[in-house]
């Protein structure tokens, strides 16, 4: 793709995403609130824009990498969107599903297209392009962007046409993850209650039966009582969480384990650990049987 790159929002995971576009040899053209952030894609050759509306080439392809809904639908403006025209804009951000419907309406007023492409890994699976990107929307936009995905990410998923689809995905995703960290918290402390050490209950299950990426890189966390190597905030996963809410209530699909996770993570951002890592969930179940981890 020889076209220049728009690419908005260069926080833990858009930064290393927009340093492996300007590696792949890609022209980008950066925008983010504190410009600061871009000074060293500026150095290696990316343009520096000076809004987000900037970032927008007319008929060109935007990438957006922001923290919430309310950041990308001020992201995407009408503004924004008049100023992209029959372009591609990519939302790479963890929103509901019904803020990627809206955006494509707006899109599709002036002859463009959204893309939804949230991600699963963390930063440093984003700095070795090792990220899963969930994709949905138009298909002739999605194979326009796909030289994009290949210099971002180790695989694609394709979720249809239907806009808001790959975001109901990661929204479930990420549901699991939490479900996953809590049970292994749960089950950490009836171990310790009983005199097995998490380590060796944790040690066993990463090994045998639970032997997957999850399990195992935050099983070692819980292991190690790591709180504030921070991946993704309790801030953040929070606000995923009210995002799998809602969206489970308007499409009455219950899920009595996720109001278990908001309530969680209510305790931890109360109690001052906001800024501490999503794993951090596991206090919850620990505090509950009276260990101190």
């Amino acid at each position: 793709m020889s076209e220049t790159i728009g690419f908005i929002g260069l926080g833990k995971l858009g930064l290393p995403m927009a340093e492996n576009l300007v590696a792949s040899g890609f022209a980008v053209r950066v925008y983010n609130r504190t410009a600061e952030k871009a000074s060293g894609l500026v150095a290696n050759g990316a343009v520096l824009a000076a809004s987000a509306l900037d970032a927008a080439v007319a008929g060109g392809v935007v990438l957006s990498v922001v923290s919430d809904d309310t950041a990308l639908l001020a992201v995407a403006s009408e503004e924004f969107c008049a100023a992209l025209g029959a372009g591609v804009h990519v939302s790479m951000s963890t929103v509901s599903p019904e803020t990627s419907r809206i955006l494509a309406e707006r899109h599709a007023r002036f002859g463009g297209s959204l893309v939804a492409a949230p991600v699963f890994g963390r930063p440093a699976a984003a700095a070795a392009r090792k990220l899963w990107i969930c994709v949905s929307g138009d298909e002739s936009a999605k194979a326009r962007v796909k030289p994009v995905f290949d210099a971002l990410g180790q695989g694609v998923f394709d979720f249809g046409g239907e806009v808001g689809a790959a975001n109901v995905v990661k929204l479930a995703g990420n549901f699991m993850l939490t479900a996953a960290i809590e049970a292994m918290a749960e089950a950490s402390a009836l171990g310790e209650k009983n005199g097995v050490p998490r380590e060796a209950l944790l040690n066993m299950f990463m090994t045998t039966l639970f032997n997957c990426p999850i399990y195992v890189n935050y099983g070692k966390s819980v292991i190690a009582a790591d709180w504030d190597t921070v991946g993704f905030s309790n801030l953040l996963i929070l606000k995923d969480m009210h995002l799998v809410q809602r969206t489970a209530a308007e499409s009455r699909a219950p899920m009595p384990m996720v109001n278990l996770l908001v309530d969680r993570y209510l305790r931890l951002i109360a109690n001052g650990r906001a800024g501490s890592d999503a794993v951090s969930l596991a206090l919850g179940a620990a505090g509950d049987a009276g260990l101190d981890w």
